[in-house]
């Protein structure tokens, strides 16, 4: 791994650095050896003290050193996993083309296109479409696919949408809709007959 991969996966984990790596080292060989001590004493209880005390007295060592040991194992576990994710986030995000994302697209296109026509009435909430709401709204089409005639009907039924919210048109809305109508070539009886729906719509909320 080169140095600067390394340094990368080193800033990812220093959020989780919470202790050093010698601690862990620290607690694994001490419950170690606390575990040993204590199977000793419970195998050879000898004769300081009555060894039934002895025994139970090991045996709670043994536990404890056995419990110290693990913790220090999980927590170096949990490092080399962390360590792990972090070189698998940064290997996956060069991969390119996101092959995921385009089955879902081509799967869900109903959805993605919703998705474009939720667009358009973000972007005709002031009015008017600028040339940088026009530029991503162009990518969208782009990447889901949509023809420019299927995007500039989406277009109209957004404008007419957001203009009638409110349960009426100004000269300056309708001005805009007639704009992106012509672009998209729809009929005037068409155009009328969307306006009128959805006043109607707004008018029962």
């Amino acid at each position: 791994m080169s140095d600067d991969m390394e340094a990368m996966v080193e800033e990812r984990l220093s959020v989780f650095d919470d202790e050093p790596d010698l601690n862990d080292w620290v607690e694994v060989m001490c419950g170690a050896a606390m575990a040993v001590l204590g199977i000793f004493h419970l195998i050879e209880p000898g004769e300081l003290v009555n060894p039934d005390v002895m025994r139970w007295f090991a045996a709670a060592v043994t536990a404890a050193g056995a419990v110290w040991a693990g913790h220090g194992l999980k927590d170096m576990a949990v490092k080399e996993v962390r360590r792990s994710i972090a070189l698998l986030e940064m290997a996956n995000a060069d991969t390119g083309v996101d092959t995921g994302l385009i089955r879902d697209v081509l799967l869900n296109q109903e959805a993605y296109q919703e998705f474009l026509v939720h667009a358009y009435e973000s972007a005709w909430e002031d009015g008017v479409i600028s040339e940088e709401e026009m530029k991503e709204l162009k990518s969208f089409q782009e990447a889901l696919g949509i023809t420019d005639e299927e995007a500039a009907e989406m277009s109209v039924k957004a404008a007419i949408k957001s203009a009638a919210a409110d349960g009426e048109i100004t000269d300056q809305e309708a001005k805009s809709i007639d704009k992106a109508a012509q672009a998209a070539k729809m009929k005037p009886d068409d155009v009328s007959k969307a306006v009128t729906e959805e006043l109607d719509k707004a008018e029962k909320k």
